[in-house]
């Protein structure tokens, strides 16, 4: 499913003052992120070979490096409230790629995506590196999913589900899809909402981070890039919720959309 509801803001003219602004911002941030996936695939054999399915060292890596990418970047991070101690599962509004960087630097999380991220260029190769766990949203397919997810959260994993199942223009939180809620349920488990706010620079359009619909991710980092300054994020972590044994599903997916709403 792909949120198509608003028509997609104008990029900046690429100039070449334009050009200058994405390179010195795309040489260090793409040195960063290619020199930290390079030291992520070196250590994750050792990582395997002492501690197995789990992962206590290459999250710190894939924290840092997005870290340092916003600050190359030029893109503040602004949070409110604490993130919970590991495990459980981390619920969010969905806007951009951005989001994958600004969750990431928040601690050491395990991302939920479309099956079909795999297969994208570049994103896809990023994603099956850092441990990103790929459903198929089939419903012939449910019990694998949620088989996943399980043994994720056997391990201690802290799970980030996008709910919507589509980003959107980041004006709006669009209602949440219970349907991956059942792990999580069913282990008992810790569910945290967040809420992601972009704020977008003076003069440009506020939908200015927002990635939804048919566009590219080429043409859209390179005008994210572009921006003559950037504006700012605010992460939003409410308190976490403790989840139990035959708690209705849909129920839990509209408190948590709103929830999640309140803070945008």
């Amino acid at each position: 499913m792909t949120w198509q509801d608003a028509d997609p803001p104008a990029h900046v003219p690429l100039t070449p003052r334009a050009v200058l602004r994405i390179l010195r911002r795309a040489v260090p941030m793409g040195t960063l992120v290619f020199g930290g996936l390079g030291l992520l695939l070196a250590l994750r054999p050792l990582e395997a070979a002492f501690h197995g399915p789990h992962r206590p060292w290459t999250p710190h890596i894939t924290r840092g490096v997005c870290r340092g990418a916003l600050w190359f970047m030029g893109l503040p991070r602004i949070t409110q409230g604490t993130p919970m101690p590991q495990g459980g599962a981390l619920v969010a509004n969905h806007i951009s790629w951005l989001d994958i960087f600004v969750l990431n630097a928040g601690g050491c999380v395990v991302f939920v995506s479309k099956a079909e991220v795999a297969k994208w260029p570049g994103i896809g190769w990023l994603a099956r590196a850092t441990g990103t766990v790929f459903v198929t949203r089939d419903r012939k397919a449910a019990a694998r999913d949620v088989a996943l997810l399980t043994a994720r959260l056997e391990l201690g994993q802290t799970l980030v589900f996008f709910p919507e199942g589509t980003s959107s223009d980041g004006a709006q939180v669009l209602p949440f899809k219970p349907v991956l809620f059942a792990p999580l349920i069913a282990k008992g488990m810790h569910v945290q909402p967040v809420t992601l706010s972009y704020q977008a620079p003076d003069g440009a359009d506020r939908r200015a981070y927002g990635w939804w619909g048919d566009m590219d991710f080429a043409p859209h980092l390179l005008a994210t890039l572009a921006l003559p300054s950037q504006g700012q994020v605010r992460v939003t972590y409410h308190p976490p919720r403790d989840l139990a044994a035959g708690m209705d599903r849909k129920a839990l997916a509209q408190d948590l959309t709103d929830q999640v709403r309140s803070a945008l």
